[in-house]
């Protein structure tokens, strides 16, 4: 099967727009988009330049605002568009369009003659911009017309249980003459995995775009290349991830990903992303992931799901790390317990918490190793969440105290204020300044003596961490924390150190 090729979707207004994004990014690229409907009235009546301007393979597209294009002119003017563009053919043929896409339902003979007889590959393409699409690989064999066709099917799941499908279609696939795309957030699999699913192509789109690229799961060209070594992955690359909800931002694919190009190993992680935890190890087993990273909301989900689990997580109740192992069995462990340890008394600098006045804030999986590790360090706890009964579930396992995360519990927070571990995902993601929705402890007045413990580490600092070190507090976020369990858990997966 061939390497599938990364093409550079361009958005701009001009044909200028378009060329300088083009030199920008032309080192990571093999081939280009150019989206004719994003181009202003006048620009779209030279577009018959562009192949010679852009000095690369071009795809020639004019997508209808049905299909998440923004043409709306209705299908002659459209037509006479793909007409004027397919025209004069050069006989260099590095001057003329490569390829021109048009949609399962557009059959003008004259543009497709037109097409064949000057050597221009058709994509022949199918989106729903709401819904999945069923029997893929039937529905790829009847879009193509001819060999030189590629059919194309992109489509938005609802599940990762839709993505899981065109895992399984692909298998039935015998070549990699077509395009198989799910879009939005949960498909993102599929852009990075196109080796896999023996895919042609897959489209990438810059950060400099102001579209709705984005928002369908287009990836940066660089972070294709840079980040996931997209041109290095065969269909007997490892697989690797990291599964959560909603998983907007995390740091894990370039940690696991450099320690796999620093050994030299044919293996990628990506990220996953679900609501469903069952439908994680489904897409696990078909898609042939052999281990997985597990963050919010799935940590304590994982024991139910899975073969085996490991004595620290199941002292814990809680895991994030999933390994499948030789006899094919899912195994859970926790590495959070190790990573959250080095990481909080390396912060200290101390070797164990004896004689400290610990603030758990949160109950959820990642608060349970934290007060797995506190118990461990010889720490004295309080366990403040929102849901009282949830704080007092977690604190009775370790003799902890427990109370409502709300102001009521000033007293009791200022206690326990010696070190105070923020657990939660509030935070996360926030360049604001602290309020109520950002900042777990709004309602309470730093003092300078506190020792915060955030183990959000995106953004780097946090609104809570702002505010404390505004008041001399010492902090730290969850970058350590995350480093070192990831290397614990990079163990797991290679039997390598990192």
């Amino acid at each position: 099967m061939s390497q599938p090729l990364i093409c550079l979707t361009l958005t701009g207004k001009t044909l200028k727009e378009d060329i300088d994004i083009i030199n920008k990014y032309r080192n990571f690229i093999d081939v280009v988009e150019l989206r004719a409907d994003y181009l202003n009235d006048d620009e779209r009546l030279v577009i018959r330049k562009f192949p010679a301007m852009a000095g690369m393979p071009c795809i020639l597209t004019i997508r209808r605002k049905v299909d998440g294009g923004q043409f709306l002119e209705g299908e002659a003017n459209r037509s006479v568009l793909f007409a004027k563009a397919l025209s004069f053919i050069d006989q260099d043929i590095s001057r003329n369009f490569s390829y021109v896409d048009f949609e399962e339902d557009f059959h003008v003979s004259s543009l497709q003659d037109a097409a064949t007889a000057y050597g221009l590959r058709i994509i022949r393409s199918i989106h729903d911009m709401k819904n999945p699409i069923a029997n893929i690989a039937q529905r790829l064999e009847r879009l193509r017309a001819s060999d030189f066709e590629i059919p194309k099917i992109a489509f938005m799941p609802h599940s990762l249980d839709d993505v899981k499908l065109a895992f399984d279609e692909a298998a039935k696939l015998k070549d990699s003459n077509h395009i198989v795309i799910a879009m939005g957030p949960l498909g993102v699999p599929t852009r990075i995995l196109s080796a896999k699913l023996k895919n042609y192509l897959t489209y990438a789109s810059p950060p400099e775009i102001n579209t709705n690229l984005k928002e369908i799961g287009h990836l940066d060209p660089l972070i294709l290349h840079n980040r996931y070594r997209f041109n290095k992955i065969k269909e007997d690359t490892d697989l690797y991830g990291i599964t959560g909800w909603p998983l907007k931002r995390t740091a894990s694919p370039d940690l696991h990903n450099a320690g796999y190009e620093k050994h030299g190993l044919n293996a990628v992680y990506v990220p996953i992303r679900s609501e469903s935890f069952k439908d994680v190890m489904e897409f696990a087993d078909v898609a042939g992931v052999k281990g997985l990273s597990v963050t919010i909301p799935h940590k304590e989900a994982v024991l139910d799901n899975v073969d085996i689990v490991e004595k620290t997580a199941l002292e814990v109740g809680a895991s994030n790390t999933v390994v499948k192992d030789e006899n094919g069995k899912w195994r859970a462990y926790n590495t959070d317990v190790s990573g959250f340890t080095k990481s909080l008394l390396e912060f200290l600098g101390t070797k164990n918490l004896a004689h400290k006045k610990v603030a758990i804030i949160g109950a959820g999986g990642a608060s349970r190793a934290i007060a797995y590790s506190v118990k461990n360090l010889k720490g004295d706890a309080c366990v403040f969440n929102r849901t009282t009964k949830k704080a007092q579930e977690l604190a009775e396992i370790y003799g902890f105290k427990y109370a409502s995360l709300s102001p009521e519990s000033i007293d009791m927070l200022k206690k326990y204020s010696d070190v105070i571990i923020q657990t939660t995902s509030v935070g996360m993601n926030s360049d604001e300044s602290s309020n109520e929705e950002n900042d777990s402890l709004y309602f309470y007045d730093f003092t300078g003596k506190e020792m915060l413990f955030d183990i959000v580490y995106v953004p780097a600092v946090t609104p809570i961490m702002a505010r404390a070190a505004k008041s001399g507090c010492k902090v730290c976020n969850g970058y350590d924390m995350l480093r070192y369990q990831g290397y614990e858990q990079f163990k797991l997966f290679t039997g390598i150190e990192y």
